[in-house]
Order: C-alpha cells, then sequence, then structure tokens
C-alpha cells in the first residue's frame, strides 16, 4: 500500500515535470522553478521539450505498472530504478536538488514495494 501511494505520487511528479518542460519551459512559473533566463528558456526550449518527454516515458511506465497490479512488478522496479538513476545523474550534473525531488524518493518507494509494504 505504501509502495503504491509513493509510486503513484512518483508518477505525478513526473507527469509535472513533462509539462513545465513540455508546455510551460517559457513561462515565469517556469522559469522561476528552473531558475532560468527568459532568452536561456527560450533557447533551450527544445531540448526541454526532449527531456520532458523522457519525465512522461518514467511517468507512464510507473502507472501501467500500477495499473497492471501485483502482475506489474517488473515495471514498477525496471521505473524505480531508471527514476533513481536519472536522480542521481542529475544531481551529479545539474543540481544536488534533483537528488532529493527525485533519486530519494524513488529509492524510498523501491524500498517499500520490495518489502512489500
Amino acid at each position: 500500500m505504501i509502495a503504491t501511494v509513493l509510486i503513484a505520487l512518483i508518477a505525478a511528479l513526473h507527469v509535472y515535470i513533462l509539462v513545465i518542460e513540455m508546455i510551460l519551459w517559457t513561462t515565469p512559473r517556469a522559469r522561476s522553478v528552473f531558475n532560468l533566463t527568459e532568452d536561456f528558456a527560450q533557447k533551450t526550449r527544445v531540448m526541454a521539450a526532449n527531456q520532458g518527454l523522457y519525465n512522461g516515458f518514467l511517468a507512464a511506465g510507473l502507472i501501467t505498472g500500477l495499473l497492471m497490479g501485483a502482475e506489474g512488478m517488473a515495471f514498477k522496479l525496471f521505473f524505480l530504478i531508471c527514476v533513481a538513476l536519472a536522480g542521481v545523474f542529475g544531481a551529479a550534473t545539474s543540481t544536488r536538488r534533483i537528488l532529493f525531488i527525485q533519486a530519494v524518493p524513488a529509492l524510498l518507494a523501491l524500498g517499500a514495494l520490495l518489502a512489500g509494504i
């Protein structure tokens, strides 16, 4: 039950990231979230949309795993590991904040899933 809730929250977070990166990237709200100048946001909007699409794939994989129930265990494991690795990479290459926004929740969900809680 705890794992299911955590996975659903992580999937929702990645849908939110998809929306920010694919649709709202150049808006004041997105620029403030990512601390971007207007010029930089305009220049990187295509790259951000690409990143958003990948976040959407992560969300889709987690949602698929949830909808499959017990048979979705492999989906949940695979996509939680992907989210955790993406968070570690983002923390190492961009900002440490990503570790706590993305990697730590994925690792907590992974632990809960493996513990059966």
